[in-house]
């Protein structure tokens, strides 16, 4: 059998999944498991690492892992995004398991993270536990995303980007799932490689089930350390957002409309070779999210966190051509039908 491709062997029904999506993720995998070995024995958990094809060790360090536990398991996943990699490890390890926890490889985690996501559940009856998803960096590029992504600016309020004292909620950063409740919508939606939690939260919703907002953990978040990189993944939620819209017939909320502006702004400000009037909207646009950013650093008493506003500005205009691109995308191909 070609390594990597270990087949599902697990001597007894695990109570729950804890399911690990994951793509080259050599620098952090080893750290995580061996975070997250003592909750699975406490739990009676397998840890499932569903991997979309790692060149860069992963696997390796996970097969060494898996050889010390049995709870551990490398589960291939062809399909590479995360979507399916969660639908494939609870189609083949789901039998018999009550919760689904989905562990992302690049985030940070407290020690007792799974047993309160459990306690929560239990507690409040929910079909879902969502978690508060707080943004740390290290260098300076990456410190001022944290800034933006900390900020209603960057995010707009997205209720899981702050604390919660626990409530419930239509949508947040996804943690734990009764499977039943999971499989019963029918999982995530393959064909979603970004925004597909906000896509299933809302099939959940309108089956009935609960979403319940922790206020007992919550999980850090590294975000992108180049400001390419985060265009890339803002262009991309962009995108996911639009399909979520397009599936479900849904109006965007207002703080997702607003930055729906940002690229009609941008293309607008090229005629100010015209007429400078039309650069107006830019500049406004291009001034607060500047001044956020250096308000931000004169109160934080930190002056590289004065790119956050322009870590805002490519988090808003990649979001906005994501979102352009896939609903004009979208309704070319419907005419062409």
């Amino acid at each position: 059998m070609a390594k990597g491709m270990q087949t599902p062997m697990t001597p007894t029904a695990a109570s729950s999944l804890i399911v690990i999506p994951c793509l080259n993720e050599a620098d952090h995998i080893g750290a995580l498991l061996e975070q997250l070995r003592p909750a699975a024995a406490r739990l009676g958990a397998h840890i499932i690492v569903a991997d979309g094809g790692s060149t860069d060790g992963t696997r390796d360090i996970v097969e060494e892992a898996a050889a010390e536990d049995p709870r551990v398991v490398l589960l291939a996943n062809p399909k590479r995004i995360q979507s399916a990699a969660i639908n494939h490890a609870v189609a083949t390890f789901g039998n018999g398991a009550e919760y689904l926890i989905r562990i992302d490889a690049h985030g940070g985690y407290p020690a007792d993270y799974c047993d309160r996501l459990i306690e929560e559940a239990q507690a409040t009856g929910a079909d879902s536990v969502v978690v508060s998803m707080l943004t740390r960096g290290t260098g300076a590029v990456q410190k001022a995303v944290a800034a933006a992504q900390n900020s209603k600016l960057g995010t707009g309020g997205s209720k899981h980007r702050h604390m919660s004292a626990g409530e419930w909620v239509d949508h947040g950063h996804h943690a734990l799932m009764r499977i039943a409740a999971f499989r019963a919508v029918g999982g995530y939606d393959e064909s979603f490689s970004h925004n597909e939690d906000a896509e299933l939260d809302h099939r959940l919703r309108q089956a009935g089930y609960r979403i319940w907002m922790s206020g007992r953990t919550q999980m850090v978040y590294y975000p992108r350390s180049t400001l390419k990189g985060l265009f890339l993944q803002y262009l991309g939620y962009g995108r996911g957002r639009a399909k979520n819209v397009l599936k479900h017939r849904m109006v965007p909320k207002l703080r997702q409309m607003i930055p729906l502006l940002v690229a009609p702004v941008v293309l607008l400000a090229l005629f100010s070779l015209f007429d400078w009037l039309a650069a107006v909207p830019f500049l406004l646009w291009a001034a607060v999210c500047l001044g956020y950013g250096l308000n931000t650093a004169i109160r934080q008493r930190n002056p590289g966190v004065a790119l956050a506003g322009v870590s805002a500005m490519v988090m808003h205009l990649g979001w906005s051509v994501g979102f352009w691109q896939q609903l004009l995308t979208s309704r070319s191909q419907r005419r062409a039908a």
